[in-house]
């Protein structure tokens, strides 16, 4: 089997999980020599950023093009070599080659007719919980508590709210709300279901205000809160994390290996999040869940955009011991 064709397809489209606000991704459409197509995607969100990542896509087709996709880790490899001044620590060039690993990774399943959770090594766990990765979007506790347990009817076993979001939940940004929304969940979904907080980019937490938040928390027993100092502030999270019982996840903005080696080499983070669509694909999914392991932490596969990065998250998390849960969108596409 040979490629013969690279063909990136920007997409918007209107999220129903997010009130039908535009998103935007990168889809690429790679086909063999016998028809066969592997199809890979990066998680773009802005049509700028699309439009870059296509361009980039096609420049890299020709190092794809007439080769193996079985042979994968020669491709990734060329790929990254082939980026070193403008990919260096990420960016658009990590946008591209993970839609493009994702593509040949899927084309080469097919090519050995075998899955691609198979592929990695086959999977470690027989099961994963599932949770409901959402955005509040009720201005009254209740009905927010409502609309969650509908989702769990469905078998979901948990849920990660995200503060700071679109609607009228107003979470994030008031004390005494923050702590009686995550009362009402907690007393709500029960003891054994998982609660989650993931901050959103328009909350602005200081340190003072992140150890208060989460000691007031503490009580409700969440299973993590994610990004509640941003990005990146090993300081503000060393403090935190000695304050706090809550697991403390972040890292779903890094692109690269170096990037999530450097977060774990802080002892900061418990939980890191990763998004295959946007940090390298599939292969490099693979390089930092490894890394996880190593360092004990947990992985977590970031599954918010198309059914083509929820499929390459959910081959990645079967195939990892890090990887302890999978979020799905609770509304459909």
């Amino acid at each position: 089997m040979k490629i013969v064709a690279v063909e990136p397809i920007p997409v918007t489209y209107p999220e129903p999980n997010d009130f039908n606000a535009y998103r935007h991704l990168c889809l690429v459409k790679v086909t063999a020599d016998d028809g066969q197509v592997g199809w890979g995607e990066s998680i773009t969100m802005w049509p700028e950023a699309s439009r870059a990542t296509a361009a980039v896509i096609e420049g890299l087709a020709e190092l794809i093009i007439g080769k193996d996709p079985v042979s994968n880790d020669a491709l990734y490899r060329a790929m990254k070599n082939h980026t070193w001044w403008y990919g260096y620590e990420g960016g658009i060039a990590s946008y591209a080659i993970s839609a493009l690993d994702i593509a040949i990774w899927d084309l080469k399943g097919k090519a050995l007719n075998t899955s691609v959770t198979k592929l990695l090594g086959g999977p470690v766990h027989d099961r994963l919980p599932g949770i409901a990765s959402c955005h509040a979007h009720h201005a009254e506790i209740p009905a927010m508590c409502e609309e969650t347990l509908e989702w769990l009817s469905t078998g979901l076993q948990g849920i990660k709210t995200g503060f700071g979001k679109r609607g009228d939940a107003h979470l994030g940004y008031e004390h005494d709300r923050d702590v009686e929304y995550v009362r009402a969940m907690r007393e709500a979904i029960g003891p054994d279901r998982q609660l989650m907080i993931d901050m959103g980019i328009k909350i602005r937490w200081d340190v003072t205000t992140a150890v208060r938040r989460c000691e007031a928390f503490d009580e409700y027993d969440l299973n993590w809160i994610e990004e509640p100092l941003g990005a990146w502030d090993p300081e503000g999270y060393r403090t935190l994390r000695d304050k706090t019982s809550t697991l403390i996840a972040y890292g779903e903005r890094e692109w690269t290996l170096q990037g999530f080696e450097r977060l774990l080499a802080t002892g900061t983070v418990d939980v890191i999040g990763c998004d295959p669509g946007r940090a390298e694909g599939i292969t490099g999914f693979k390089k930092m869940s490894e890394r996880v392991e190593f360092y004990r932490r947990q992985a977590n596969a970031h599954a918010w955009s198309s059914a083509i990065v929820s499929a390459a998250s959910l081959a990645v998390s079967f195939s990892s011991s890090a990887c302890t849960l999978f979020e799905f969108k609770p509304l459909r596409n």
